[in-house]
């Protein structure tokens, strides 16, 4: 009876969005096959995401000493932490969920809380693929410009999500991956 109460604990949110995607095709078939064929094509790309990244963080977490990491992007990294950030982020590919597990090797690794919250927003804003298109898209004025105000917003970000949660919570996370 537990692990049937943990389970549907844990699955809870998939177990709703699936009692909603039934209830939709009971009362509107052609909605209800509109949204499956759209989580059907999101399910296939995120498993033809997922694997190549899950085998590029298999490498680094055994590459990578956790000593190299936290002298580059741990506590006492400094600017040398946040350009690194930056800059693994700028550089990613794939969408913003493939980023979460580089995250937990960050954490894993011991790597500033901050630091992974930049290399996150970088992802999110500075990433190289998405500016070669915007430049061809909007020109190079407009990318330029949001570039001198992302990257600074991008930083404050880091530290202010670090400052605004507790020190306990931090420490938690890390703990959670801990090895």
């Amino acid at each position: 009876m537990i692990k049937l109460l943990n389970f549907l604990k844990r699955y809870s949110f998939f177990l709703l969005s699936l009692l909603i995607l039934i209830l939709v095709f009971v009362f509107n078939w052609d909605l209800g096959t509109k949204s499956f064929i759209n989580a059907q094509s999101s399910f296939i790309q995120m498993l033809s995401v997922l694997p190549p990244i899950m085998i590029l963080l298999g490498l680094i977490d055994v590459w990578v000493p956790k000593e190299a990491l936290m002298k580059y992007m741990g506590k006492n990294s400094g600017f040398t932490g946040v350009l690194i950030a930056i800059l693994i982020g700028s550089i990613a590919a794939g969408p913003m969920y493939a980023a979460f597990p580089f995250t937990a090797v960050l954490l894993k690794k011991g790597v500033k809380f901050s630091n992974i919250i930049i290399f996150m927003n970088a992802w999110c804003v500075t990433k190289i693929s998405t500016l070669l298109f915007e430049v061809s898209a909007i020109g190079y004025a407009f990318t330029l410009s949001r570039l001198v105000i992302d990257i600074p917003g991008v930083i404050i970000m880091g530290y202010l999500v670090e400052g605004l949660m507790k020190k306990e919570d931090i420490d938690n996370l890390y703990l959670r991956y801990d090895t």
